[in-house]
């Protein structure tokens, strides 16, 4: 798909900051701060509806659970309502690979193929080409609703987006002047970012941030095999936990019939060849022996989550795979969408392009599923060094630290897929853009609400059913 940078990513570079400034005429950074939902603006639980009914039916109920917990938890599993707010309104037209879902839950410390920790963009279920702006307008709204979450007042709620933004304007900015394979080699290095801060935070905050990292390097592969896994009679196995975690053998339709066993194991030999040659050799090593259906985060309850347990020379040689059921992105209606021959594809070829650092099992299949459907899946390694951030534990100072390290991420992210150029022209010196997403990130905040109650009275009348686990 041709997107506006690569069309400016040719031009010389006064051509492209005249392009970033051609499409501020347009439409001028102040709209921004726009967000009125009118009467036309689609019922949010009929859009969430449409996405539940190709979802595993038992677990829906979970999903909407989950939603209702808070309004900050409503959002999370909101992407699709907010993508459909978004479409309509005026956007710069500067388009680059957007993550799709990038609330500040999806930003976290991870481990590099190289065993570094940097803090990069975790989800990519909904990457696709769109407006750069979407990305930090659902980025900037997070930061108001969990400040909201934790009761900070509207003044600590606005510093923190507007820190977030200014950060993302400032890096790209900073990106407009670096030669294109220095922006390709750019990381956020968490011990650098630890170091670079360490003079702005207080003492209780580097504290917090220094055991954050610690933390972070002892969430191994090993550490989920540990708490996921069982040595059996028959050696090491998933632990059941139904419904969370639901053995393949307790799914199956005809338990004697290794048919559709064999289906489900056939992803795993046609993934390996999305690997490169090297890291199919090393997949080699390894046996599948196991597999449970697993349900995953907010957003995602529901859409289909296998993980595959595999043994190198024996059950103290594991290796844990999550393969992750890819539909249409939520940004596909708005966008008018890519031809993708299949959407793990998509998610994958995203991640690759926006994060420095991707794991090194990262791949995509297509199966024949235990319903007899067709399906798309992603596959990566379970965990792997992964520190996720805990806002509700954040005072104001280290909430806006966070918005801080988080917008100069994605910056990073649309500098490597997109035009920095002719954002940062876009963007400009001032803070208008900044002044105008904290406006946006409030009058989205009070809509999320608005949502958040709507799916409770429909859980009251019945409309949708919850199960808390």
């Amino acid at each position: 798909m041709t997107t506006a940078s690569d069309f400016t990513a040719s031009l010389p570079s006064a051509d492209r900051t005249a392009y970033g400034r051609n499409a501020r005429r347009r439409v001028p950074r102040s709209q921004h701060e726009r967000f009125e939902a009118g009467p036309e603006r689609p019922d949010p639980i009929g859009v969430i509806e449409r996405q539940s009914a190709t979802r595993v039916p038992e677990l829906v109920p979970i999903r909407y659970a989950r939603m209702l917990e808070s309004p900050f938890r409503f959002y999370r599993g909101a992407a699709s309502i907010m993508a459909t707010d978004l479409g309509p309104l005026p956007n710069s037209g500067l388009t680059v690979q957007l993550c799709g879902d990038a609330h500040l839950l999806n930003f976290r410390l991870l481990a590099s193929p190289e065993r570094h920790l940097v803090f990069d963009i975790n989800d990519f279920d909904e990457t696709l080409p769109g407006p750069f702006e979407w990305d930090v307008k659902r980025l900037a709204a997070s930061f108001a609703i969990a400040g909201r979450a934790n009761g900070f007042p509207v003044k600590d709620q606005d510093e923190a987006v507007l820190t977030c933004v200014r950060s993302y304007r400032q890096r790209i900015r900073e990106f407009a002047g670096m030669r294109t394979l220095d922006i390709w080699y750019a990381q956020d290095d968490a011990d650098q970012l630890r170091n670079l801060f360490a003079s702005s935070m207080s003492k209780e905050a580097r504290r917090r941030t220094a055991g954050a990292t610690a933390r972070a390097r002892t969430r191994t592969y090993l550490q989920a095999v540990e708490k996921l896994t069982r040595v059996t009679a028959e050696g090491r196995r998933i632990a059941p936990d139904p419904p969370l975690i639901t053995p393949l053998q307790d799914l199956l339709t005809d338990p004697s019939d290794d048919a559709q066993e064999k289906e489900l194991q056939g992803l795993l030999e046609d993934y390996a060849h999305t690997l490169s040659s090297e890291r199919r050799r090393l997949l080699r090593h390894y046996r599948l022996v196991d597999m449970a259906r697993k349900v995953v985060g907010v957003g995602s309850v529901g859409t289909r989550c296998w993980i595959m347990l595999l043994l190198g020379r024996d059950d103290n040689d594991p290796l844990l795979l999550q393969a992750k059921e890819a539909g249409e992105s939520v940004l596909a209606v708005q966008t008018g969408g890519a031809t993708y021959d299949n959407q793990g594809r998509r998610v994958v070829s995203g991640q690759r392009l926006i994060q420095t650092t991707s794991d090194i099992f990262l791949g995509w299949t297509h199966v024949l599923g235990i319903d007899g459907r067709e399906r798309d899946f992603y596959v990566r390694q379970l965990r792997d060094w992964k520190g996720i951030a805990r806002p509700e534990t954040m005072d104001p100072d280290l909430l806006r630290l966070f918005g801080q390290l988080c917008g100069a991420s994605l910056a990073r992210a649309h500098a490597r897929s997109g035009d920095p150029v002719a954002i940062a022209a876009y963007l400009g010196g001032s803070d208008r853009f900044d002044r105008a997403l904290t406006v946006f990130a409030q009058a989205y905040a009070d809509q999320n609400e608005r949502d958040f109650e709507t799916l409770g009275a429909a859980a009251r009348s019945g409309r949708v059913r919850t199960e808390s686990l």
